[in-house]
């Protein structure tokens, strides 16, 4: 290669070096580090002197995905058991656009009004089922909750989990009970299998409709409506009053058409304004009721029961799958099956039945023998 810059003709001249390229690796790099991973008992503490921080620290190790962090985080919730159970659990729901996150910061002022009261609220936002993003905006939709010093407000991904409900949600509301927290709303991200989850974790399960949408009952499913403990009816303002009107007569038919819930109560349907802040004493004081009414006929601390059962028996499920899905001689297995059942030499039924029969049989040669 010449370099005519070298010619005895340019003697004397200097070559410019140009500009100095800036370095590929961040320099401020270096400044960053990992945040620090507390002990059980370092975490425990903080959340019971009511360290909003460390509450924060330990719902993000909860809600972890690391096999590193799922023992810390089982042992965290253990410790916290003993100072549980001590809070008004309340679900919300209803489709998309009726209001939820609106009506849950009208309805976390009216609670925090009174003294001595704390709100935890877990806001399950949906996840993109193509990124597994999410956008977490419900925290901006309750302006005057998020800056409320007694207010708790966790919005987490639904990440592909049962209908949209956190896998961890259940162990959040430990947490947040464990730091004196004694109302916690969880808010779900719309009518679907989501409201099974919630039912089986909240005292209170409340439905929010819309009316003048057209057929007020059409798209709301049975189930839903039979799990709902209390109906409310948003935007009962202005022009919009006559409709809610007219379809709260439509819910109380058809709850009439129900059989009596286990809890003996008769849900009632009310109507609301959340923007205008209209009858949120009337849906408070439903819930006052139903709460009453349940502690009296001993159906509270059943209720309590039973989902505790229903979680063991979810955990159970769950940790079977990840340990069929995740062994590898599975996924091999699976590959194989898929071939045969797609080019037609295997039927379905019978492809699971092989796969099946050798997971069985593998985990029965791995027990360990029995004692003499």
């Amino acid at each position: 290669m010449e370099h005519p810059e070298n010619e005895c003709q340019y003697e004397g001249l200097t070559v410019n070096k140009g500009i100095e390229q800036p370095p590929s690796i961040n320099p401020y790099l270096k400044h960053t580090h990992r945040r620090k991973l507390y002990t059980a008992g370092e975490y425990v503490e903080g959340i019971i002197k009511g360290d909003v921080s460390m509450l924060s620290q330990a719902v993000t190790l909860v809600e972890s995905n690391l096999y590193e962090h799922r023992s810390l985080a089982q042992e965290v919730i253990e410790k916290c058991l003993p100072h549980t159970c001590k809070s008004v659990r309340i679900g919300i729901t209803g489709v998309p656009g009726a209001g939820k996150s609106t009506s849950i910061d009208v309805f976390g002022l009216h609670v925090l009004r009174n003294p001595g009261n704390k709100l935890a609220v877990l806001a399950i936002d949906p996840s993109s089922e193509r990124s597994k993003g999410s956008i977490l905006g419900d925290k901006t939709r309750m302006e005057k909750l998020a800056v409320h010093p007694s207010a708790f407000i966790r919005p987490s991904p639904s990440a592909g989990s049962l209908g949209g409900v956190a896998r961890k949600t259940r162990e959040t509301i430990v947490l947040c009970e464990a730091a004196g927290y004694n109302n916690i709303f969880v808010e779900t991200v719309g009518v679907g299998q989501s409201e099974t989850a919630v039912h089986s974790m909240v005292d209170f399960f409340l439905l929010i409709q819309l009316a003048g949408t057209g057929d007020e009952l059409q798209g709301i499913k049975r189930g839903i409506m039979e799990m709902a403990d209390g109906i409310v009816i948003n935007k009962a303002d202005g022009n919009n009053i006559e409709r809610a009107k007219l379809a709260q007569a439509q819910f109380r038919n058809a709850l009439h058409l129900f059989p009596l819930p286990p809890s003996g109560w008769t849900p009632k349907v009310l109507t609301y304004s959340g923007y205008y802040e209209i009858g949120i004493d009337e849906i408070w004081q439903m819930i006052n009721d139903y709460l009453d009414f349940v502690h009296k006929n001993g159906y509270f601390e059943h209720r309590r029961q039973e989902q505790a059962k229903y979680w063991m028996y979810e955990t159970i499920d769950e940790q079977l799958r990840n340990n069929f899905y995740n062994n590898p001689i599975i996924k091999e297995m699976l590959e194989e099956k898929e071939e045969r059942i797609l080019g037609n030499t295997q039927t379905s039924f019978t492809a699971a039945h092989d796969v099946l029969e050798y997971y069985f049989r593998h985990k029965e040669q791995q027990k360990p023998p029995t004692q003499g």
